[in-house]
């Protein structure tokens, strides 16, 4: 891979629109160990609230994605690697940064809730003006 094809790679892993329609991967190899990332995702969100000691894990699994995006990105920077290999990286990269949007967002209600509690905020004010 040539330095203009290096950098335009790196471009991609940099734009924050890199994992727009990206699917979740099924499972991602971290530091020697895979994690069933999409299962652990959804077993997270299934629960109403996330107990102490899940969000301990939680913590713990984003650290470890964190850690290898960084890797990845450092190895994209710096290896003397071929396209194809650049591409699968980024394409990687774009994984890890979906699952840790994921898990970013396990904190918030949903889009569905978060308007259902607009509407009654709203409600509550047009009556308190109403009175």
């Amino acid at each position: 891979m040539n330095e203009p094809q290096r950098r335009e790679l790196l471009g991609e892993v940099r734009r924050s629109t890199g994992t727009i329609g990206e699917e979740m991967p099924e499972e991602l190899d971290v530091q020697g160990t895979t994690i069933d990332v999409r299962e652990f995702v959804f077993e997270c969100k299934r629960l109403d609230a996330i107990p102490e000691g899940e969000r301990d894990r939680i913590e713990d699994v984003k650290s470890k994605l964190r850690r290898e995006r960084l890797e990845r990105k450092q190895r994209l920077e710096r290896e003397a690697i071929t396209l194809e290999e650049g591409e699968e990286l980024v394409e990687s990269i774009h994984g890890l940064d979906r699952a840790l949007t994921a898990l970013d967002g396990l904190d918030e209600p949903d889009i569905g809730e978060q308007l259902r509690q607009k509407e009654l905020e709203d409600a509550r004010e047009l009556l308190a003006l109403l009175r």
